[in-house]
């Protein structure tokens, strides 16, 4: 079946069997690896992405249920920032990186990495309804996300500061 939907700001059309996951269109379809699958069962929180600016497991979601819809995943987030310096030591490296990107860089949130995608899209939808949230809803937009290096302290902090550098207080 043909499916019409926009991903990361580029309208797509594709051919898709209708058991097909989203999280395999994704990544085998469309080449967009940065969505990982951990679970492959929703409860890991890796495979995150957001719909119509919803954070949600792509592994649960069959292809054909994002016609018409506009999808976000980890690709596109950096599209959405200005190129920054990751230290103030490095003025002249620049990449871009999206405020929360580079606020689990500058944390230490990231470990292994297997995780980072799923968090940072959850952390984007969080703040995208809620630029000041509490450690309590931070907790709560994350419970969805698993991490198996960091302990979540250093991630908890990150999501902190990548609010303050939304709001522009950094």
């Amino acid at each position: 079946m043909k499916i019409r939907f926009t991903l990361n700001g580029k309208e797509i059309l594709v051919e898709a069997d209708e058991e097909t996951r989203l999280l395999d269109l994704l990544r085998e379809d469309l080449h967009h690896t940065g969505t990982k699958e951990g679970c492959g069962e929703g409860e890991c929180g890796a495979c995150t992405v957001l719909i119509d600016g919803r954070a949600v497991n792509s592994c649960l979601v069959l292809a054909p249920q994002v016609d018409g819809k506009e999808l976000l995943t980890i690709e596109g987030l950096a599209r959405l920032s200005q190129p920054v310096s990751l230290s103030s030591a490095d003025q002249g490296d620049k990449c871009r990186l999206h405020p929360i990107q580079r606020a689990f860089v500058e944390k230490g949130a990231v470990q292994c990495g297997f995780c980072t995608p799923g968090f940072i899209m959850s952390t984007y939808a969080l703040l995208l309804k809620n630029p000041n949230p509490t450690d309590e809803q931070i907790l709560a937009a994350l419970e969805g996300n698993l991490c198996r290096c960091t302990g979540y302290l250093k991630i908890l902090e990150a999501v902190r500061y990548a609010a303050e550098l939304m709001r522009g207080n950094i």
